[in-house]
């Protein structure tokens, strides 16, 4: 096998880093391989989408770096500990490269030395103190169902200073976010799950002390639906650091109806002009002089859920020309937006005017002559486009069967003509049809293009006649995929199909 230089390899396995079964793979290569790719795999070894509970020999290995003494102390309070010979000092020093703390993960892997909830407390408080004194550097920490005030373990003031991701939720008493609050003030990354809506002061206190928060990422994820405000103190510092943030991603369960999240948020979002992502699933903004304070000369990824046209296109024309993904799921407002004809019209042209480097757009107009000539002036201004999600509706036209596969055709020959050169993935909900003869022609004068996956929720093309053609150019290497989705998929930017 040719010899790769140590750095080539190491820079390939990066690649490999959140692929477990892949990596590991790859370390029994040879001893080289195996060399560069442990400190990658066990950088945070907690991380993967593997069942922990059954890992024996990950925890026979965390245990063989116990003391003698704590292993006879815990095996006399009745923990299970594979055999004596098991215990062997590892041949690698694996912790010296771990970076990471997940706690959920750690709980699991422990259960396989006692089901009782005291032993398995017993087992935590070992390991945790263990990694604070082995790990050089603590970057990653996963602290939901942590049971234990890590931060008074030996050791834990130098390597919770190093830390630059955080996840946690909101149950956690205050006085665990003031110890984090005191030891963590370069975290980078803060995620945190609302288990438990009402005010925490101690997680409002760690965003106000952190001098270099870059991504803040909320996740609603509770039952009740009378709650007190958690949003307001949290989000007033969060707009503190509009200097440093550059990547805001939240999901509210109640927004509509509700004073919060919805106040908290109009305050938030025109304070943080460094946004580079903005991702949320609720938007709403009914004052333009608010609205167009939204100036973000660095955004790059816009993933909103439910926004009109209109507030999409005043946000693309105040950005900096910098877009690369436009995700929208605007469905529900073509059928009920009455100005939707005139402002989707706007919408396409904020797009080719102010948005050059795009790569991944969703699409809302309604299928006029004008709508098409400013669809091809986007196709042909925007180079870099390589996915495109089409929304559109008859609704307000009342279009006959003919108009709606001659629109069409329409489009498929503005396709044919404007397609930027790396274009390869093409979805479309209901409203669109091809019919038989169109889309084999397109499909023809597509031969020597990229391979395209094609995605609808139209259950259309699952006809016969459509599946014979759509095989014939899947053997023939136009069409890559061609998939009948649910309609919350199609319109997932993010969502992949399997081949």
């Amino acid at each position: 096998m040719f010899k790769l230089n140590k750095d080539i390899l190491f820079s390939i396995l990066e690649e490999l880093k959140d692929d477990s079964k892949s990596l590991f793979s790859c370390l029994m290569v040879n001893k080289l391989w195996c060399e560069t790719g442990i400190p990658i795999l066990w950088r945070n070894p907690w991380n993967y989408s593997i069942n922990y509970s059954n890992k024996e020999y990950l925890f026979t290995m965390i245990v063989s770096y116990l003391s003698n003494e704590i292993k006879e102390f815990l095996t006399r309070e009745g923990i299970q500990f594979p055999s004596i010979d098991s215990f062997q000092i590892p041949y690698v020093d694996y912790l010296s490269f771990c970076r990471g703390i997940n706690i959920n993960a750690i709980n699991k892997m422990i259960s396989i030395g006692s089901s009782l909830d005291y032993n398995q407390f017993l087992l935590q408080q070992e390991f945790y103190s263990l990694f604070m004194k082995k790990f050089p550097k603590l970057k990653y920490l996963d602290m939901r169902s942590l049971k234990h005030q890590i931060f008074y373990f030996p050791e834990a003031n130098i390597r919770l200073k190093s830390l630059c991701e955080l996840k946690c939720d909101t149950s956690m008493n205050s006085s665990c976010f003031y110890g984090l609050a005191r030891n963590c003030q370069y975290i980078q990354k803060l995620i945190i799950v609302n288990v438990k809506p009402k005010a925490n002061n101690g997680i409002s206190k760690l965003i106000q002390v952190q001098k270099n928060l870059k991504c803040f990422v909320w996740i609603d994820d509770f039952d009740d639906e009378y709650f007190t405000d958690p949003y307001n103190e949290i989000f007033l510092e969060l707009g503190n650091k509009a200097d440093t943030l550059n990547h805001l991603d939240l999901f509210f369960l109640y927004f509509y109806g509700f004073d919060y999240p919805y106040t908290s948020l109009q305050i938030l979002l025109p304070k943080l002009h460094q946004l580079k992502t903005l991702i949320t699933n609720e938007f709403s903004y009914d004052n333009d002089d608010i609205l167009k304070t939204f100036i973000y000369n660095n955004l790059e990824i816009l993933n909103i859920g439910y926004i009109t046209i209109y507030e999409a296109s005043v946000i693309i024309e105040n950005s900096g020309g910098h877009l690369k993904e436009i995700s929208l799921k605007p469905y529900d407002f073509v059928y009920s937006d009455d100005n939707f004809i005139k402002d989707s019209l706007n919408f396409i042209c904020k797009i080719h005017e102010n948005c050059p480097l795009i790569e991944y757009l969703s699409l809302a107009f309604s299928p006029s002559k004008c709508h098409f000539i400013e669809f091809e002036k986007l196709l042909k201004n925007c180079q870099n486009l390589k996915l495109l999600l089409l929304i559109t509706s008859n609704f307000n036209t009342n279009e006959t069967e003919e108009e709606i596969l001659e629109n069409g055709k329409i489009l498929l020959n503005i396709l044919t003509r404007s397609a930027p050169p790396n274009f390869n993935e093409l979805r479309f909900f209901e409203d669109f049809k091809f019919s038989l003869y169109a889309l084999e022609e397109f499909l023809e004068n597509w031969r020597g293009r990229p391979a395209l996956t094609i995605i609808t929720s139209n259950y259309f093309y699952e006809e016969e006649n459509y599946q014979e053609l759509i095989n014939k150019y899947k053997n023939d290497g136009v069409i890559k995929n061609f998939k009948y989705e649910y309609s919350v998929n199609v319109e997932d930017l993010n969502f992949k199909v399997s081949v």
